[in-house]
């Protein structure tokens, strides 16, 4: 025999083990119930996301994928369960946008999510809207830009929290503008908006599912969305983008898991959520809460991540915010 047989025979006898093994993860993988994190409370958009994901998975999968709310500092205390946990993917998380702020907003964290976590699948994204009340006198974003200009430190920008996407929506606006706006911190988006349609603050950033009801009614008036494209359900409304070229401001969900769990797990779950995300009954449902099917592979949700992590912090040191 060669050496160069020998060699390749060699070869074949070392890989072939490690290569069968991670064949027996992918196939086995589930074979007991999963548990999806969720750092927020019950109720939410994200949450929702999670839930309708979960269903279509469990059914997908035959193992029951159970939600389990952890709420607390930002989604953080829920984060980190999951960094904690055993990298078998048997422990998953919902990411979102506020684990890329959460990087530059929190000082002491006891993780770093950029290493710490395994991107898995992307879901879906979703637009905020720049909204104001019908008492201001704008009717565009270009028009909002002249009266904040004339108005400075006279107008407030309310938002769900220090550090939620409306909030760093409305800095990355500030930034980009050179607009002066007060920012009002409410403990959630709805009594943000209830002070916007009782005209105690001017404009917010907020998500667009809750606000679409008073959109459509009247109470608020949209000025544009903050992703790069138009929104399927506001499809008349412009971007920010529009009048303020480069601003581009998303909220998007996926699923995540401790760092080192088996390739073969992340890519068969990933394959699962893009085959969930491309049926139609599901993309509607997501088109009810405002979002958009956004399947990603691993290494592309990873960057959008990374991406984001990077872009928020420039805004966060803008702003000054830091978590209470």
């Amino acid at each position: 025999m060669s050496r160069i047989t020998r060699r390749a025979v060699l070869a074949g006898i070392v890989t072939s083990p490690a290569l069968s093994g991670l064949g027996r993860a992918q196939a086995s993988y589930p074979d007991h119930p999963v548990r999806l994190i969720v750092g927020f409370p019950a109720g939410g958009v994200g949450d929702i996301i999670a839930r309708l994901i979960g269903q279509r998975l469990s059914e997908r999968l035959g193992q029951p994928f159970i939600i389990e709310n952890r709420p607390g500092a930002g989604g953080n205390i829920g984060t980190e369960a999951v960094v904690r946990a055993p990298a078998d993917g048997y422990t998953l998380f919902l990411v979102n946008t506020a684990n890329a702020v959460n990087a530059s907003l929190y000082d002491n964290l006891s993780f770093n999510f950029l290493r710490d976590m395994a991107p898995v699948a992307s879901i879906a994204s979703a637009p905020n809207v720049m909204e104001v009340n019908p008492g201001v006198p704008a009717k565009s974003v270009a028009e909002f830009i002249a009266y904040a200009k004339a108005n400075p430190g006279k107008i407030n920008m309310a938002s769900g929290g220090i550090g939620t996407l409306a909030h760093m929506s409305g800095e990355l606006f500030k930034m980009m503008t050179g607009v002066n706006l007060t920012h009002v911190p409410y403990r959630g988006g709805g009594p943000a908006l209830n002070d916007l349609v009782g005209g105690q603050v001017q404009v917010t950033f907020e998500a667009l599912p809750a606000s679409i009801a008073l959109i459509r009614s009247g109470k608020i008036r949209a000025l544009a969305v903050t992703t790069a494209t138009r929104s399927a359900t506001l499809p008349d409304i412009p971007t920010i983008g529009d009048t303020v070229p480069g601003y581009e401001a998303s909220g998007w969900f996926g699923l995540g898991t401790a760092r080192n769990t088996p390739a073969a797990v992340i890519e068969k779950l990933n394959a699962e959520v893009r085959a969930v995300l491309a049926d139609d009954g599901f993309k509607a449902r997501l088109a009810d809460l405002g979002g958009t099917a956004l399947p990603l592979s691993p290494a592309d949700f990873g960057k959008l991540i990374a991406q984001d992590t990077e872009k928020w912090a420039k805004v966060v040191k803008f702003s000054g915010a830091k978590a209470n």
